[in-house]
């Protein structure tokens, strides 16, 4: 049996084959995710998760070209962005889709630069044929919640003020928020922060929503956590260590950060439907968290939103970043919506 040493990127899943392996009942959290909590508060992260450089050189015939560009130089936070190569070789241009993405890691690891996420934008660049600006954010507990989302939102204006060469490629009319497992409750409290704004974001005009397995919690435990509670690798002992790394001190599961469906949800959401926002949501039945992203889609749903579930059999946490296969079925939405 080997045990997984090396993090690569999240998704909650990569980490936890080696989680898996070990005895729910008697597994430490802390040395399943390869980490220590020091008495200040922050990690020692004992894995370094597999790094990729960008490929900003247009003379090397790779069908997307990535490069990397700061945002903000004191929270150290950046951006990697992804261009379909032939944009530069047609006349006139044509403005492509922008896809904002926010990478999974459980709010605690990884960045824009991890191998997993970075060769999804890749795929989804060339697929989609559109350019794609991969988020970094502040890690907790460093950096507790609600740092990830002011760092995200942060993004998005950044990215309308940007005079980046190309960032002009991009159709700032059309723009879509997507994030995966955490990056997904990123994407999905983004898209309420921007709604609450939408005349500064101008002319960045957002369209909708894709949120891959969302990361969401509470503390009643949903049938499916119970369900999958001894069959996922995903242990709730996993899932609790995360959100009390993540959240505010002194915050549980049922906080708003966690749990969308809290209090009836957030007033804001009525504004996606004033909007015409479209969001999407993807999950799998063998994912533990399949029902939390199915009360998402229920709440939207009330609320009049244009919201779609795209739910399938089996699978697991990570399988529509992680496996090419299942990632064409999130590139196929996407070209639906532009």
């Amino acid at each position: 049996m080997i045990l997984l040493t090396m993090v690569t990127a999240f998704s909650i899943y990569l980490i936890l084959i080696h989680a898996s392996m070990l005895a729910n009942s008697a597994m430490d959290p802390y040395k399943a995710l390869n980490i220590i909590l020091n008495p200040n508060g922050t990690l020692t992260r004992l894995s370094i998760p597999p790094q990729s450089p960008p490929s900003p050189d247009p003379s090397l015939p790779t069908p997307v070209l990535s490069k990397d560009l700061p945002i903000n130089k004191f929270n150290h936070t950046w951006a990697r962005i992804y261009l379909p190569h032939k944009a530069l070789h047609h006349s006139p241009r044509p403005k492509l889709p922008l896809i904002v993405f926010y990478h999974g890691g459980g709010f605690i690891f990884d960045s824009p630069a991890s191998i997993y996420s970075h060769d999804f934008c890749i795929r989804m660049t060339n697929a989609t044929q559109s350019v794609v600006v991969s988020v970094d954010y502040r890690l907790a507990p460093e950096h507790r919640l609600p740092a990830a989302y002011e760092d995200s939102v942060e993004a998005l204006h950044w990215i309308k003020a940007s005079n980046d060469a190309w960032l002009r490629h991009a159709d700032y009319s059309r723009c879509y928020l997507m994030g995966e497992s955490a990056g997904g409750n990123i994407a999905y409290t983004v898209g309420l922060r921007a709604a609450a704004e939408v005349d500064k974001l101008k002319p960045l005009k957002i369209k909708g929503l894709i949120l891959i397995q969302p990361f969401f919690g509470g503390r009643k435990r949903s049938p499916s956590e119970i369900r999958l509670a001894e069959k996922t690798i995903i242990p709730l002992l996993i899932t609790d260590l995360i959100w009390k790394l993540s959240l505010p001190v002194g915050a549980d599961r049922d906080h708003p950060y966690s749990n969308p469906t809290v209090n009836g949800g957030d007033k804001i959401l009525d504004k996606f439907k004033v909007y015409g926002w479209r969001v999407a949501v993807f999950g799998c039945e063998g994912d533990v968290l399949v029902d939390r992203e199915r009360e998402l889609v229920k709440l939207l749903e009330q609320k009049g939103v244009h919201v779609v579930g795209k739910f399938y059999e089996g699978g697991r946490h990570g399988i529509f970043v992680g496996d090419p296969s299942m990632s064409v079925q999130v590139f196929r939405l996407l070209k639906t919506l532009h």
